[in-house]
């Protein structure tokens, strides 16, 4: 080693110990760091800085990485390109609906007073359907064999122990088309109970993912708050050991404090695999609503998609599995 390169060689790990301590030093001044609501304890989280992360380079292989998404994009067309970027050219899709009895009067701001699953005419359709609507509109294109397990929860049956599919006979849904009229004739019939947790649904989710290896993205659309907090927690933090994102739909007047917890904090997560979104809120002044709740719904779907390529989930070719399900991708129903 000539002297000049060892010269050089000190400076770096001399500039790097300054960078370390600098970092360590503005960490423990963060008042504002995460925090992790757990068993109703809240627990402020600080990210241990490492070499790495100074420099500028995600650690995925530290457990104790953790940070959440930014939200970065500003129109639907955006988070299209971004999408693009990240080689994500289709997915598989699975969504969960929210059959608890707090519907019957979370819609007193928000939809007139009446239950949010009131099925009417064709041109009045209730949040969870036009939220379905958007949704097929929006991420259909994506999911190119177009077979879609859709489950429901929390209703009389299935409570909060497990979910029931959306076709008596476990099939999947053949689009967001069928997605619709089956929950149409569900709303219907359907007895609303609670409480209200997404462990069951998110659980499912998991095992979906493990048996296809390929990306999903699971969708719930769901009234308020979780009454059951460990546990949807726990099942957020297993779900991110899995190439899964989990997007949150909030239909009816909230609060949302909750959710909004769950998606930028629950550090023990290996990445921000959860995302909300307030429907009204995104809508209820845009002047294109569609466009606006199809963009907060996508808004961390490419980053979340470049991490779980980084985490090293994908260990197989997608394209060996996407668009290969057929009429036997079935599942136990409880309806």
């Amino acid at each position: 080693m000539t002297v000049v390169s060892l010269v050089l060689y000190v400076i770096a790990v001399l500039v790097g110990l300054i960078l370390f301590g600098l970092s360590r030093q503005r960490s423990s001044n963060e008042e504002e760091a995460t925090v992790e609501v757990y068993r109703g304890v809240n627990r402020r989280y600080k990210a241990k800085p490492s070499l790495f992360t100074l420099l500028g380079i995600p650690d995925y292989g530290n457990k104790n990485f953790f940070f959440s998404f930014e939200d970065h994009f500003e129109t639907f067309e955006e988070v299209s390109r971004a999408c693009k970027r990240a080689g994500l050219d289709r997915c598989q899709l699975i969504v969960g609906v929210d059959f608890t009895a707090s519907n019957e009067w979370q819609g007193r701001k928000t939809f007139g007073g009446q239950c949010l699953h009131r099925v009417g005419p064709a041109w009045n359709m209730n949040p969870y359907q036009k939220v379905i609507s958007i949704l097929g509109q929006t991420l259909e294109p994506f999911d190119r064999d177009r077979l879609i397990p859709a489950f429901g929860f929390g209703d009389s049956k299935t409570m909060d122990r497990e979910v029931f599919c959306f076709n008596q006979s476990g099939n999947p849904c053949y689009g967001f088309q069928e997605v619709l009229e089956r929950y149409n004739e569900l709303a219907r019939n359907v007895t609303l109970s609670g409480p209200t947790t997404f462990a069951p649904v998110i659980e499912r989710a998991i095992q979906i993912v493990q048996s296809r290896n390929t990306y999903h993205i699971l969708i719930i659309i769901a009234d308020g708050q979780v009454n059951e907090e460990p546990g949807t927690i726990q099942s957020i933090v297993n779900a991110s050991e899995f190439p899964l994102s989990i997007i949150v739909v909030g239909v009816g007047d909230g609060p949302w404090d909750v959710m909004e917890e769950f998606d930028d904090c629950l550090p023990r997560r290996r990445f921000d695999n959860f995302q909300f979104v307030d429907y009204h809120a995104v809508t209820g002044k845009s002047k294109h609503p569609d466009a606006m709740f199809a963009l907060h719904a996508l808004m961390e779907i490419p980053d979340q998609y470049k991490t779980i390529k980084n985490l090293g989930y994908l260990k197989d070719s997608e394209d060996t599995h996407s668009g290969i399900l057929g009429r036997d991708y079935k599942f136990e129903s409880k309806v």
